[in-house]
């Protein structure tokens, strides 16, 4: 387990009965594969806190904001793979975590909250700091439940504590799905809170040992239905289809979707949170995608008989535009792989099929004999746009870095390109998470890209930014940096305390346009002249370098031409600590740029006449 000023010598453990029923609760999650909980501050999860800080294997993380501590945990949960805990007070402390549940759901990501809680007898009768904590998280929790209190006094009961085993082992495997999602335990403990006399180690470490603990749960992957891979696959030969794969976690699994991809013969459209812009353009992964589809002839020679999606919907609403507008018709067959219930398809017009995303590329793979039945021209249309839109893309990039224009789109690139192998991007919702989807190209190397799409929301980023550099420092992997616009980064500016206070590395590139610039691109912006810029743009005023000095982090304007951007990105992703580079752009100018380099792709399109000579 790794040193950490967070994790002192054990303190003695509680001897009370509620103390018992920790240590065995904490003990089934050690087991069950939890590594990492962040505790928040608070008098009634003493129990919770002395059970954590005594089990060999943990590592308890302390964040003073209980907003901000499940994100963080969040953050660590999506990076390492494994459920992460987080313990909080009762109160409004509790109710505090409720976005990270929310997102932890919609994303898929394994978190388990833990939130103390006052006895029965003190709940609705005008006790301080006790709220109605049951089902605090509604539907959005994928289990929730309340312990029982374990008496005040006395020895813990036998049941009490074969039930404070399987509620760890019911939770985790809860959490781990499929879908994966947040859990919530309900944990109220009586006074006294600490034993106060006697020998509580030995007395709680008896009672723990005493128990038998639960093996983690395991999980086969869910396998398509051999009928109805043979009839997908007999659907596909000789069609013209795309692959679609959108934001994911996990990560969708590359190797077997470009398996697929190559049997058929068909284009990956791939969402940069997807994972498969690991790939590269030989394998036929498409990244200009979101320009291309705005040129509506190119789009109109470019439509498939089918799609197959893996993951969430794509980031991209041109993307989603297409494909509802050809929906509509009536010519487009749409599948959705999804190895959970429910239905990730906003347009209501998909089939779903349940399987485990790798275990059905290989299955439908293989279905497809293992030689490309599209139209051997399809899949060479589209390389063609692809190759056609990256040299606009490249050549409008290049004339605003003539001008010495600043461009959030090339701070995107210029961030994707400073990582090293192995490194995580972390990328803010609104219009960073669309700048890296825009103008990140197929890298063909190990570059981990991740947002938090689930609700989409701008809480909580620099947070689970903080919680992927903690988890990629203890797996040795590569550096993590942070693209996130001004609003987003002051929102949850005390997600930055946990990287002084856990001694992280995280780089940040801040778009500072004083406002809520995505908001430029929609009608209000035409439509409320009057009132768009106070209630829409929203300038915040924020002074970056204060906020980063407040928490020991170094700060410095980003030059806007490529090359010294580049090379101030590259020291600070190579360096320890906090640093903060912040781009200040405009606005509405950001908008014009934008629709320059959209109009450039769309001028290239339509001289090229992509997939004219196909007749469509």
């Amino acid at each position: 387990m790794p040193e950490s000023r967070d994790t002192p010598p054990p303190p003695p453990a509680a001897a009370t009965p509620g103390g018992a029923f920790a240590r065995v609760l904490v003990r089934q999650l050690a087991r069950c594969g939890v590594r990492h909980v962040v505790i928040c501050p608070g008098s009634r999860s003493t129990p919770l806190v002395l059970a954590v800080a005594s089990e060999p294997g943990m590592r308890p993380l302390l964040h003073v904001d209980e907003r901000a501590a499940g994100y963080f945990a969040l953050g660590i949960a999506r990076q390492s793979g494994r459920p992460v805990a987080v313990v909080s007070t009762s109160g409004t402390a509790a109710a505090n975590l409720l976005p990270a549940a929310v997102e932890a759901s919609l994303s898929r990501v394994p978190l388990l909250l833990l939130t103390a809680d006052r006895p029965p007898e003190l709940r609705g009768v005008g006790a301080p700091q006790a709220i109605d904590q049951l089902r605090l998280f509604g539907e959005h929790a994928r289990w929730s439940a309340e312990a029982p209190c374990a008496p005040a006094e006395g020895e813990a009961p036998e049941a009490l504590l074969a039930h404070a085993r399987q509620l760890g082992a019911r939770a985790v495997e809860a959490a781990a799905g499929p879908p994966a999602g947040s859990v919530h335990l309900n944990l109220p403990f009586r006074e006294p809170l600490v034993a106060a006399d006697g020998d509580p180690e030995r007395l709680a470490a008896a009672a723990a040992e005493a128990v038998t603990l639960l093996p983690p749960p395991a999980r086969a992957p869910l396998l398509p239905p051999s009928g109805e891979i043979q009839a997908l696959a007999a659907e596909s030969a000789g069609r013209r289809g795309v692959l679609v794969c959108g934001p994911a976690s996990p990560e969708l699994p590359v190797a077997a979707i470009v398996r697929l991809a190559a049997a058929l013969g068909w284009p990956v459209l791939a969402d940069a949170l997807s994972g498969l812009r690991r790939a590269s353009a030989d394998d036929g992964v498409i990244w200009t995608y979101d320009a291309i589809l705005r040129e509506p002839s190119t789009a109109e020679r470019l439509a498939p008989e089918i799609v197959i999606r893996f993951g969430a919907q794509p980031t991209s609403k041109p993307l989603a535009t297409w494909l509802a507008r050809l929906h509509r018709g009536g010519a487009l067959r749409e599948y959705v792989v999804d190895e959970a219930d429910g239905w990730r398809d906003p347009s209501a017009s998909a089939a779903q099929l349940r399987s485990e995303p790798g275990a059905f590329a290989d299955a439908l793979a293989a279905a497809s004999g293992g030689a490309p039945s599209g139209d051997g021209g399809w899949l060479a249309c589209w390389r063609e746009a692809d190759a056609i839109a990256g040299e606009a893309l490249d050549a409008g990039l290049a004339a605003i870095d003539a001008r010495g224009e600043p461009f959030e789109g090339l701070a995107a690139q210029v961030l994707a390109e400073a990582l090293p192998e192995g490194g995580t991007l972390v990328c803010g919702n609104s219009m960073p998470v669309r700048d890296v989807d825009g103008f990140v190209p197929a890298l063909g190397r190990r570059l981990r890209i991740v947002g938090t799409r689930g609700a989409s929301g701008i809480d909580g980023v620099a947070s689970t930014a903080a919680g992927a550099a903690l988890a990629a420092a203890e797996r040795s992997e590569g550096p993590v940096g942070l693209l996130v616009g001004d609003l987003s980064f002051l929102h949850d500016l005390t997600g930055l305390w946990a990287v002084g206070r856990h001694d992280l590395s995280l780089a940040v590139v801040l778009l500072h346009n004083d406002g809520g610039g995505i908001f430029h691109f929609l009608p209000q912006r035409e439509a409320l002249p009057g009132l768009f810029e106070p209630w829409f743009g929203t300038p915040a005023g924020l002074d970056a370098a204060r906020a980063a000095a407040l928490f020991g982090g170094r700060h410095a304007a980003l030059p806007p031409r490529a090359a010294e951007m580049r090379e101030a990105v590259a020291a600070a992703v190579g360096s320890p600590g906090l640093s903060v580079l912040e781009l200040r752009t405009h606005r509405d100018r950001n908008v014009e740029l934008h629709r320059e380099l959209w109009a450039g792709v769309a001028a290239s399109l339509r001289a090229a006449r992509v997939g004219a000579a196909t007749g469509r």
